[in-house]
């Protein structure tokens, strides 16, 4: 009797750990597989989209594939196998890329021995024009702030005003309670000579020089670049507004229903849509980016960086204007630093970046949701 129990235990325990083997095998071909698309998504930021659009995805993809491999390394680790270091050495082979997306930071704001320059980027989303936010008191939330903050050099992206208008005349209501009276404007779009849609920077320091940089593209995109005279000094600020995505009511309704489980007749004819709108503005991004990033790299004056890149810190789009530059958040900030409010999984889009001649002091991602972006400040000091 004893000698059938045992041979019992003996058949389930074989049986127990086939089941494991096979488990584990098809385990392995998937992690495999979340491996190869991690590495492949370390190239996206070095590899320009109109070369090569489709390893973009994998970029914007990082964070996910991060998560997974990472699931990898617990599940081999619970196991005590050896596989762990296999997922281990490829997500330790991106490091320096876990750093654009996540901070912990104890560098806080001198003694103010040294004269402090606080520096906000904010895409506005024209005021909450159509009611989005379905608050008509968004708009007045959203000059609070700004006046909360009182930065002395602030970018604004998707900037509108409309002149002669007591309620939409942003630029006037602006200059009324604000310190950084000194302005630079450029707009991609005016309709009846009086509403105007575009980019806009405020400086408590006197705007010397104005300048922009035109992208070939129908798009209310432009980068702008203002020469600001700060004491015996002079820094160029980059007002960068790239090429969105721009997807329509019917795109976000399809990601709804299908977040929501529902069936949709054209359900392939939309993921079609979508994907289409993705590759376009990666292609149209790494266009842009290059005029910036050459236009950056001939400035005559230290540069600060400002703007919504519509694209992750794993991005071409990103890699190739931060060169040679710092990045506020990587240098001061805290968290994961989530700048888009979206239905989409939503990364750090929006930055602030500088040169070496300045120190980035708490970097932070106000989370207002006012705008379908938050706005983020930090402070510098001359070096």
């Amino acid at each position: 009797m004893k000698q059938t129990k045992e041979n019992t235990d003996q058949a389930e325990a074989k049986k127990k750990k086939g089941r494991r083997y096979f488990f584990n095998r098809i385990a392995m071909f998937w992690n495999h597989l979340a491996a190869i698309s991690l590495l492949v998504s370390y190239l996206a930021p070095h590899i320009s989209p109109e070369n090569f659009w489709l390893i973009a995805f994998f970029g914007l993809a990082y964070p996910i594939l991060l998560f997974i491999n990472l699931l990898f390394v617990i599940y081999w680790g619970i196991q005590l196998r050896k596989r762990a270091f296999y997922s281990l050495i490829i997500v330790l082979a991106g490091w320096q890329l876990i750093g654009r997306y996540a901070q912990v930071s104890f560098n806080r704001t001198p003694d103010g021995s040294k004269k402090l320059l606080k520096v906000m980027s904010y895409n506005v989303k024209v005021f909450d024009l159509y009611n989005w936010s379905h608050d008509l008191k968004t708009r007045g939330k959203m000059f609070d702030l700004i006046n909360d903050e009182s930065p002395d050099i602030m970018c604004l992206q998707e900037f509108f005003t409309r002149d002669n208008s007591k309620q939409f005349n942003n630029l006037d209501t602006l200059m009324q309670f604000q310190k950084a009276n000194n302005t630079h404007l450029e707009y991609t779009s005016t309709v009846r000579k009086t509403d105007h849609w575009g980019v806009a920077t405020f400086s408590v320091y006197p705007i010397v020089r104005k300048g922009k940089i035109l992208f070939d593209t129908k798009s209310n995109n432009i980068c702008i670049y203002s020469d600001i005279k700060i004491k015996k000094d002079t820094v160029r600020v980059y007002n960068v507004h790239l090429q969105s995505i721009q997807f329509d009511y019917g795109d976000y309704k399809f990601v709804d229903d299908v977040m929501n489980n529902k069936e949709t007749a054209e359900e392939l004819e939309n993921s079609k849509n979508i994907l289409k709108r993705i590759k376009t503005a990666f292609i149209r991004r790494s266009q842009q980016t290059e005029l910036v990033a050459e236009h950056i790299a001939n400035s005559p004056y230290p540069v600060i960086v400002c703007g919504d890149f519509n694209d992750t810190p794993s991005s071409y789009s990103y890699n190739t204007i931060s060169n040679n530059l710092k990045d506020a958040f990587v240098e001061s900030g805290n968290g994961f630093g989530r700048s888009y409010v979206s239905k989409f999984p939503s990364f750090r889009i929006d930055y602030i970046l500088h040169g070496p001649q300045y120190k980035a002091y708490y970097f932070r991602t106000i989370r207002e949701e006012l705008s379908d972006h938050f706005p983020v400040c930090c402070y510098l000091e001359k070096q």
